[in-house]
């Protein structure tokens, strides 16, 4: 009896000194980890919520965006077709006046324009602006090297649109903003894309500013192009922004530039008539 009493009471005072004894430190680095998972799993269920309203609440306001854009788009450019009731009905613009009072409701989008000698589609709208016609590049009389087409400020313009030869000067104009897109119908190499466009610059320019046409050629990576292949040049000012066939940007800042591109496409020698011809036509109704 009195042995096994003893053996009891080593055995307690054994325990007592072992929970005692300062825990080590890889015991003392798990419970921290498992302390710190349980307040992390608290903070995350109890910012879920919030989170996810936000979430929601940002897709909302895009989904709003997009709906009001398109809504503006589809006015604008039935509105640019004119009064012609074969072009725009009356019942359309019902539906259009509607769906731009009550967001909410799925609106009317137009389908692309197609420019008629390559079948190459435009979207109606481009950088913000509105497509005011598109046209041709050929060479060599037959060859179709590109589609292209000029996205236009509909309100910047509606101040000269009635008047042909004011319209005329205003395209000629570089601080009228534009946006000249083009889309390659057939593979061509880049050297010949830049040279091509540098020909029709340099003549325009008068040896002036001549620098922005190396600018031009090195926004260019050494990448041919294939057919559908597509570049943008806005010009705004004495700015040009360009985007180039890998989706690439640059800038180059310079009047004598963007005047000159706006001659090579908009002027009495245009590059592409067809697109001239349509531009003139399509801004008319802006």
């Amino acid at each position: 009896m009195m042995t096994t009493t003893t053996t009891m009471m080593m055995i307690s005072l054994r325990q007592s000194r072992i929970l005692s004894r300062p825990l080590s430190k890889a015991v003392r680095s798990r419970h921290t980890a498992a302390a710190t998972r349980s307040k992390t799993s608290e903070a995350i269920s109890s910012t879920a919520p919030l989170a996810l309203a936000q979430q929601q609440q940002q897709q909302s306001f895009q989904n709003h965006a997009s709906r009001t854009i398109l809504v503006l788009a589809t006015l604008a450019a039935y509105r640019a077709a004119g009064d012609d009731d074969e072009k725009c009905s009356n019942s359309f613009w019902d539906v259009a006046r509607c769906s731009a009072r009550n967001l909410g409701a799925e609106p009317v989008m137009l389908s692309p324009k197609t420019e008629p000698a390559t079948g190459i589609l435009f979207p109606r709208l481009c950088n913000g602006m509105s497509l005011a016609g598109c046209g041709v590049r050929i060479k060599w009389r037959f060859v179709k090297v590109y589609a292209v087409g000029t996205y236009l400020d509909p309100l910047a313009m509606s101040v000269v649109k009635d008047d042909e030869r004011e319209l005329k000067k205003a395209l000629l104009d570089p601080n009228y903003p534009r946006t000249i897109r083009i889309v390659m119908n057939r593979n061509l190499s880049i050297d010949k894309y830049t040279s091509a466009i540098i020909e029709a610059l340099e003549p325009r320019m008068a040896g002036q500013d001549l620098d922005s046409l190396d600018e031009f050629k090195k926004m260019n990576p050494p990448v041919d192009l294939v057919q559908g292949a597509e570049m943008e040049m806005t010009i705004r000012g004495d700015t040009l922004l360009y985007k180039n066939a890998v989706g690439g940007l640059g800038q180059i800042k310079s009047a004598v530039f963007t005047r000159a591109l706006c001659d090579v496409y908009y002027g009495e020698d245009a590059v592409s008539p067809s697109h001239l011809e349509d531009v003139l036509k399509g801004a008319k109704g802006f």
